[in-house]
């Protein structure tokens, strides 16, 4: 594995580039037709690049984690295909501004700010259009889109247990389903209402947190959460 640099080309299917912490590289499409932007964190990988007859071009970039936003012209040649493919299914653009996030367990996050896109997962498919939102889970269909929101709120409360004798604080709290959430640098896993816990044992005399919350669309907002 070797280091990227200014000019370097992925042009070869299983052609791959990872983005490490402060690092967003951003990638042109050769054919200018768009650009994608990466988070830190993010990985990218190549998995199909085609001139068919009629200079068709069929581009598919697979995001396995990570977040990235892409601005997708119309084609010039209507048959042209650019896809973005996730561990949950496929979105296909035509024209278009949006943002994938790529969660834990491989939910899915997708916000759409011009055009629109459809993602399709278990044989169904559903069209995302300009300023609505969406998430796809693991082995589920992609879930009906609502406004897009970019809400970083976060809802939550301790709880104080005791599991096999031990004391123990539990965080439970909830998010925008779409949103990326760590809990002291740790990603959570969150369920389709957005809700996530995690425990802390045993639990100390003085308890703090940090929460980060990610919208698809790269706002954060950070909580310093604390139970005494």
């Amino acid at each position: 594995m070797q280091r990227a640099a200014v000019g370097d080309r992925l042009q070869t299917v299983g052609d791959r580039l990872n983005s490490g912490n402060n690092s967003t590289p951003n990638l042109f499409m050769d054919t200018g037709v768009g650009t994608v932007e990466m988070s830190e964190k993010t990985t990218l990988r190549v998995r199909q690049l085609d001139i068919a007859t009629d200079n068709v071009r069929i581009t598919c970039l697979e995001v396995p984690t990570g977040n990235v936003r892409l601005r997708v012209r119309p084609f010039t040649n209507k048959g042209s295909q650019f896809e973005i493919q996730t561990p949950v299914g496929v979105s296909g653009v035509r024209g278009t501004e949006f943002e994938v996030a790529v969660q834990p367990k491989s939910k899915t996050g997708l916000a759409v700010l011009e055009g629109s896109v459809v993602t399709a997962a278990q044989d169904q498919a559903v069209s995302v259009a300009q300023g609505r939102q969406n998430f796809t889970m693991l082995r589920e269909a992609p879930s009906t889109p609502v406004k897009l929101t970019n809400d970083t709120s976060l809802r939550y409360n301790f709880e104080t247990i005791v599991e096999r004798r031990v004391q123990l604080a539990r965080l439970r709290a909830q998010v925008d389903p779409v949103n990326s959430v760590t809990v002291d640098e740790v990603s959570q896993i969150t369920d389709r209402r957005g809700v996530f816990q995690t425990d802390l044992r045993p639990m100390p005399s003085y308890l703090r947190m940090q929460v980060i919350v990610t919208t698809p669309l790269g706002r954060t907002k950070t909580y310093a959460l604390a139970l005494q």
